[in-house]
């Protein structure tokens, strides 16, 4: 979690749009990923050739979706239970795709999945409509600050492009979206057969009342926010480079990737957790030096003075140094099927540092299906989000998810197994509103 850089240019120099898809088992994720490629031509033909001989299909149309289930596992049981990472191109723009599971057990993935996504594409089954799992997926998206999202009603076919089933599930979905924050123009919904291949990526004409785009088009065309350069710099630092080497006897450098915001040479900078103050005196990259990075740079900055820094601190820009703090408040998505509890000793993974923590209480929990805030619940059970107070065992230089991503969530860790646990934001970034408040 925290990469802020959820577009940017992709490799052919055009723009780059980092997406997610989520959706329940068997609403046909991966035949609509596979559709994707296959209609835009990014399937190799040995891999489709692969496909057609693996192929179970009765009716004479290769099955997509094995273009994406390469996992033997997957296969076997029909269901995606990792997070598949997609990379392909039209003459507009480039894509990241990250495929992720539908089985509720593995909304963990999904998080992953959808923490760098400026687009979450949610698939629901045109016969089912709307159900638990969607709800969910469209809470996670929210608290990740998900900036869009489209609908997809697959399986229109199956309902015989019904125009009235899409719509009264558009209305569900929108309502939902609408209550956890997202503005009208930010969602948007297209009746979709991915085994058919109706409005993905050409346009059907079984669907004549809708009047939309088709996937494609929109996501080729949806507006998606470059890094946020404005936000303050904050640069995790990885480790500590120095060479001792003949021609450079004297290097010492401060490697990491740069999370938000930009930096100069010559900036003041403040390093935390111990607040002390210097400049830049140099970024180098490779066998070069530049002159500024920004957020998504790997880079190694120099600075004026010999400080004892260490991998864990943050270099953080003068002017908008966060307050390092012990005890804080934060929303948790608990992704462990052992429960939360008060009073367990945990760890929390922030950047490039790890402390010791305790989760000192669980204020609320939030109800998937009403939206409602359920106060002093006791416990977060597997795939519950609330809100908790934590107490670390060393301070952290934390930002608000809301103003820094980067530096505004974390993730908590078993201290025995190593087991990842919850992510998790800083404040309060989820602010759910019930549909009939």
């Amino acid at each position: 979690m925290g990469d802020t850089k959820r577009s940017g240019a992709g490799p052919s120099g055009h723009d780059l749009l980092r997406l997610a898809t989520a959706g329940s088992v068997d609403d046909g994720k991966s035949t609509l990923v596979g559709r994707l490629l296959y209609d835009t031509k990014s399937v190799l033909a040995d891999q489709l050739e692969a496909v057609e001989r693996a192929s179970k299909s009765t009716d004479g149309e290769p099955d997509l979706s094995l273009l994406v289930d390469g996992l033997r596992s997957e296969r076997e049981q029909g269901i995606t239970i990792d997070v598949a990472y997609r990379y392909f191109a039209t003459p507009r723009r480039s894509f990241v795709l990250a495929d992720t599971p539908g089985h509720v057990q593995y909304t963990r993935n999904t998080v992953t999945g959808a923490s760098t996504a400026a687009l979450a594409v949610l698939l629901v089954d045109a016969r089912h409509g709307v159900v638990e799992q969607t709800r969910r997926h469209t809470a996670v998206m929210a608290l990740l600050r998900v900036p869009r999202l489209v609908l997809a009603v697959n399986k229109i076919d199956l309902v015989d492009y019904d125009e009235a089933t899409y719509l009264t599930i558009t209305k569900e979905f929108r309502d939902h979206a609408v209550a956890l924050g997202y503005a009208e123009d930010a969602v948007v919904t297209i009746p979709v057969s991915a085994k058919k291949g109706d409005n993905v990526v050409v346009g059907s004409d079984r669907t004549p009342w809708h009047d939309g785009p088709t996937l494609l088009d929109h996501l080729e065309t949806v507006p998606v926010d470059g890094p946020d350069e404005a936000a303050p710099f904050r640069f995790p630092v990885q480790t500590v480079i120095r060479p001792r080497s003949a021609e450079l006897p004297d290097y010492r450098g401060y490697a990491g990737l740069v999370a938000a915001g930009s930096v100069s040479v010559g900036d003041e900078v403040v390093v935390l957790p111990d607040g002390q103050r210097t400049t830049v005196e140099g970024i180098d990259r490779y066998t070069s030096s530049l002159d500024a990075a920004s957020a998504g740079d790997s880079v190694v900055l120099r600075l004026a003075h010999d400080l004892g820094i260490a991998r864990g601190a943050v270099i953080v820009a003068a002017g908008s140094a966060p307050e390092p703090v012990t005890e804080f408040t934060a929303t948790l998505a608990w992704l462990h099927d052992k429960p939360l509890t008060p009073g367990r000793r945990l760890l929390v993974k922030h950047g490039t540092h790890t402390v010791q923590a305790m989760i000192t209480a669980v204020e609320d929990r939030l109800d998937i299906q009403t939206l409602a805030l359920d106060a002093d619940p006791g416990t977060l059970e597997i795939n519950d989000i609330g809100h908790v107070a934590i107490t670390v065992a060393e301070p952290l230089p934390l930002d608000d998810y809301d103003t820094v991503a980067a530096t505004g969530s974390f993730l908590v860790i078993d201290p025995q197994a190593g087991d990842t646990l919850a992510a998790g934001l800083v404040g309060r970034p989820l602010v759910a509103t019930p549909v009939d408040a």
